[in-house]
């Protein structure tokens, strides 16, 4: 399937792209001045700007494509994780930015090795760097590369292109020329999103039409007439996906992990000017993460209903059901007139660069200030500098090697669902010494240490069961541990994470005081930092989720 563009439309996009590269000049003309320049915006970026790239960088093209994808195929129940964010947002902001500002760190490794050791810093860094190469900056420039073969450009020149562009502005602007590069890319994705939703909805007859055409499928799937299991966001126990237990306590777990404890994240708050704009950041990115539901997910059930009556012609059938995962191209090809469909392809390449620009930012500064650094730690400025424009050099290369690999097929879709839960797998231990960390001084280093390498084998574990789950024989042991929800997993993998790192911080050694004063939460409370509008848009926002989880029962 080909979206064919208008002239129009490429002007669209060349104007998007000119924008771009306007915005990354004007926002680099500091990044060199200073490593904290380059690698945390000179510590000055304000709430709004924090906020937007909080949310731009959490998506990524594959993200509007996936929550599309999952609306076509089953409603909204994919929007808990964008919900759940909001709810997690807020933990960032309350709970962990006065502990990262006030030590003054800028990595997550740094903060663990003042909480806990080195070899946790260490840990950390060598795990982030090695995920964020193999698995989110592949995953991004796979999903570019199916964006670029939908719009007739050949995926080998495409990509190449576009990481090019990616990694140009990365590494001459640092951290200030992502996060206002995101800002503006984020209204980007908005307007194409809208434009989606509206001509979609249009087209389809309204609201009420929606609704009537998913209601008759879902009671056609042998639902109840009385309940529309497209917009009935909790599903039971044993659902395959999304079960009410895994969405409760299993998908904070990961959310603690991706949005209060990753680089790839938390570099954003670490920029903040101040603890209140860097919490102002975040309950503002947490407002933002209720737009997916209306804005990504709504247009795939959409796609879903226009194809059950016949108007998306265009819509992809293998094995006699259509390929979710093309809703939303489908939906700009056979729905958008000209000029709109040069602007939600200009959203695809803002969700696809924004991300990308993030993981070669905070690539790079965990590979200067947590390895480079760590071991020359007199090294000026300068040469930290230059160290990090290499580092994204060397993971734009690393980068461009993958394509082949990637457009060959040797890396099958499939087990890139695999590499990405790898990620779940390694989230809970990393989300334990993180929160327990900031409550429980007892906690020790060698605690930590234990805590996750535990975890990570027993992730490792799951990861190669779930690869031959197949041949396990029904019923054992193996082939339940292979089977099971991933977020049920996650929730055994934090309770036993916790476990180890309780128990041998107790047989061991306590830390000094010096060493938890500042990281633990008696330490840094203080309530001259709270004020009342955070308190109360804290509170709006949290009323915003509630309404959203009793509106949509279906």
């Amino acid at each position: 399937m080909t979206i064919e563009l208008h002239f129009i439309d490429l002007l669209v996009i060349a104007v998007y792209f000119i924008a771009v590269f306007g915005v990354a000049f004007w926002s680099s003309k500091t990044a060199s001045e200073s490593s904290d320049h380059y690698f945390l915006a000179g510590r000055n970026l304000g709430w709004f700007v924090i906020g937007a790239s909080l949310f731009a960088s959490n998506i990524g093209s594959e993200h509007l494509i996936g929550l599309a994808g999952s609306g076509f195929a089953e409603g909204v129940p994919v929007a808990q994780y964008e919900i759940w964010a909001g709810v997690i947002l807020l933990l960032l902001g309350w709970v962990f930015v006065p502990f990262y500002l006030k030590s003054g760190v800028a990595t997550m490794p740094q903060f663990l090795e003042l909480r806990y050791s080195s070899s946790a810093r260490t840990y950390l860094a060598v795990i982030s760097v090695i995920a964020y190469v193999l698995t989110k900056i592949s995953v991004t420039i796979f999903a570019g590369g199916v964006i670029l073969e939908a719009i007739g450009v050949d995926f080998w020149i495409g990509a190449i292109l576009l990481v090019l562009a990616t990694g140009i502005y990365t590494i001459f602007g640092g951290l200030k020329a992502v996060a206002y590069t995101d800002m503006m890319q984020m209204f980007v994705m908005f307007a194409g999103a809208i434009a989606v939703t509206f001509f979609g909805l249009s087209a389809l007859g309204g609201w009420s039409e929606l609704y009537k055409i998913t209601l008759d499928a879902s009671t056609a799937a042998g639902g109840s007439p009385e309940t529309n299991s497209y917009f009935q966001i909790w599903k039971s126990i044993d659902n395959p996906n999304y079960p009410w237990t895994g969405i409760l306590f299993g998908a904070p777990i990961l959310g603690l992990w991706y949005w209060c404890t990753d680089q790839f994240i938390v570099q954003r708050v670490l920029s903040a000017k101040n603890i209140q704009n860097a919490r102002e950041g975040s309950i503002f990115a947490g407002f933002l993460k209720m737009l997916p539901l209306f804005l990504f997910v709504i247009p795939g059930i959409i796609a879903f209903a226009l194809y059950k009556k016949g108007m998306l012609p265009s819509m992809p059938i293998v094995d006699g059901a259509p390929v979710s995962n093309k809703a939303l191209p489908t939906l700009v090809k056979d729905i958008l007139p000209i000029g709109l469909r040069g602007l939600v392809v200009a959203g695809l390449f803002a969700a696809l660069m924004s991300s990308l620009s993030s993981m070669f930012n905070s690539s790079s500064t965990l590979i200067t200030l947590d390895f480079y650094k760590k071991y020359r730690p007199k090294a000026t400025d300068r040469e930290l500098v230059s160290v990090g424009r290499i580092s994204t050099v060397l993971l734009v290369l690393i980068s461009l090697l993958w394509v082949p690999v990637i457009q060959s097929g040797a890396l099958s879709d499939q087990l890139f669902l695999y590499l990405q839960s790898v990620q779940a797998y390694i989230s809970p231990p990393i989300a334990a010494v993180f929160l327990l960390g900031l409550f429980i001084k007892r906690l020790n280093g060698q605690g930590a240490m234990a805590s996750l390498i535990t975890g990570f084998v027993l992730g490792a574990l799951r990861f190669a069961l779930e690869l031959m789950k197949n041949s396990l024989p029904d019923g054992s042991l193996l082939k339940t541990l292979a089977t099971i929800n991933f977020l049920h997993f996650a929730i055994l993998l934090f309770i036993i994470c916790t476990a180890v790192l309780v128990v041998v911080s107790l047989l061991t050694p306590k830390p000094s005081e010096e060493q938890i004063e500042h990281v633990t939460y008696s330490g840094v409370f203080d309530r001259s930092n709270i004020a009342t509008r955070d308190v109360v848009l804290s509170v709006l926002l949290l009323a915003v989720i509630a309404m959203l989880w009793l509106a949509l029962r279906g």
